[in-house]
């Protein structure tokens, strides 16, 4: 028998019990002992084996993003959009790539709540057979930072207070009260679309800006942009308490059973772009991620449809151990200077490397559907087979050779070293906008939730004045209706 032939599957299990090794087990529930009653024996091979293997079971949680349940299906290109793009899954309509959908809340613990306010992720990853594309994004479109340097003093932040473990406002109000560019995010995360119903029913956003570039070599900036087709729903807080109260995995559940009843969730994909030529023409640079483009200005454009119809085979091997990166493109689609994504370009894959080693792309969750080939060897728990005699290149024994060359962005660089802010801020006009654009009973809810954190009692006078000069900025009415019921004098 072929050693290599069947790769280590369920599918291919025994009726009867085994060792990791093969080894028949004819007794898997008693240990060996001296005698009916004496002490276990250290040659209890298959007992340390089975008490070995359960000691290592968990994997170190991601540190963000850590609660998510995944499911599986197919993008299909609805509109064609080759005059932007030369990706082979987006050349003609009608085309279909498999995907794999994860979902998650990005602050709490693995086994934690998901009705908490908190924006949920939206990755998919698509198996083109040009390679995998990974499309990691938010239910919101916009980031509280706009540069990645700020990014694990944001997150400790957010997280539990280091003393206590307990998520704390006033760690939060101190925070991003020394950065202004957090309001739009803001308006998001303590509007009711702060509480999903569940991961069906919101949003999906790319949130960073890539570049589409076609087959002569033309790029636009985009952003992508996924709309549920069955509309946005939300739990209001005192809904959110109730759901939570009964289930503490309900989105993971109702979207487990939806698929299975064949009530297969659909979102539509729609891209906005920007010819970079272009991108000086708008009050706010196009490359910062807590700027929304308007839609009056740059109208959304109809891609695709996504369909999840295939529920999971095991949780661990299909969300646990699957991985996104934005770094990860295929030709056609590429990077931009937006100063996030260019910090999440290493960030995740370093964060995946260190949760599931350096071969976490071999899993078949993470792995392309399509052939590839490269010498990338050995390392930890690399489980690939090759007999190759060749594991450098280029060489006149092995026929590997370039693929065909694609176009990236060739938009010339120039520069002085220098760490600085982008010149375009305007922190306060978007936010202002979108409160402006609720109702009365909407508004009253957001003004609500802000007093109640203002009102924390640790937070200082100092920073309870800087927030009421934030909103005061963005729209005064908020400002002077946070500051009478705050009883506090708004300053500008």
């Amino acid at each position: 028998m072929d050693p290599y032939k069947y790769r280590p599957s369920s599918a291919h299990n025994t009726q009867y019990w085994t060792t990791n090794s093969g080894s028949p087990v004819w007794n898997n529930n008693s240990s060996l002992t001296v005698g009916a009653r004496g002490p276990i024996l250290l040659e209890d091979y298959h007992l340390i084996e089975k008490i070995a293997q359960f000691d290592r079971e968990r994997i170190p949680e991601r540190v963000v993003h850590a609660r998510g349940a995944s499911a599986k299906g197919f993008f299909e290109v609805t509109h064609s959009v080759s005059h932007l793009s030369c990706a082979d899954f987006l050349r003609a309509p009608g085309v279909q790539t498999p995907v794999i959908v994860r979902f998650s809340t990005v602050i709490h613990e693995r086994g934690s709540p998901e009705t908490l306010r908190d924006p949920r992720g939206f990755a998919v990853k698509f198996y083109t057979r040009e390679g995998n594309f990974d499309l990691v994004g938010n239910n919101f479109p916009v980031f509280f930072v706009r540069d990645g340097m700020k990014f694990p003093d944001m997150v400790h932040a957010l997280k539990p207070n280091p003393k206590s473990h307990i998520q704390e406002i006033w760690r939060i109000l101190d925070f991003f009260s020394h950065h202004p560019e957090s309001l739009h995010m803001f308006t998001f995360l303590f509007d009711d679309v702060g509480i999903p119903q569940d991961y069906r029913h919101m949003d999906g956003s790319g949130v960073n800006t890539y570049t589409l570039i076609n087959k002569e070599g033309k790029s636009h900036y985009v952003k992508f942009h996924w709309r549920p087709t069955c509309g946005v729903k939300c739990l209001l807080d005192d809904e959110a308490v109730v759901v939570g109260g009964k289930n503490h995995s309900h989105a993971t559940k109702d979207l487990y059973d939806a698929i299975a009843a064949g009530n297969y969730p659909e979102w539509k994909l729609y891209i906005q772009t920007i010819d970079p030529d272009h991108e000086d023409r708008f009050d706010f640079d196009p490359l910062d991620v807590t700027k929304t483009w308007p839609e009056d200005i740059l109208p959304l454009q109809p891609v695709g449809r996504l369909v999840l119809n295939k529920n999971i085979d095991n949780f661990f091997a299909e969300n646990e151990q699957l991985a996104f990166c934005p770094a990860i493109v295929v030709p056609g689609i590429h990077y931009s200077d937006d100063k996030l994504l260019q910090t999440r370009i290493f960030s995740y894959a370093d964060t995946q490397r260190h949760r599931l080693g350096p071969n976490y792309l071999m899993l078949p969750a993470n792995a392309p559907k399509c052939a590839h080939h490269n010498n990338h060897h050995e390392g930890f728990m690399n489980f690939l087979h090759r007999d190759e005699e060749v594991n450098y290149f280029p060489s006149r024994y092995d026929p590997a050779r370039h693929a065909e060359s694609f176009p990236i962005p060739s938009a010339i660089l120039t520069g002085r070293r220098e760490k600085t802010v982008i010149e375009k801020e305007n922190n306060f006009k978007q936010p202002g906008e979108r409160y402006r654009s609720w109702d009365a009973e909407r508004q009253e809810r957001y003004i609500h939730r802000w007093v109640e954190s203002l009102s924390d009692p640790r937070v200082t006078h100092e920073i309870r004045s800087i927030w009421l000069s934030y909103w005061s900025q963005c729209d005064r009415s908020l400002g002077q209706k946070l500051a009478t019921r705050l009883n506090i004098k708004p300053s500008m």
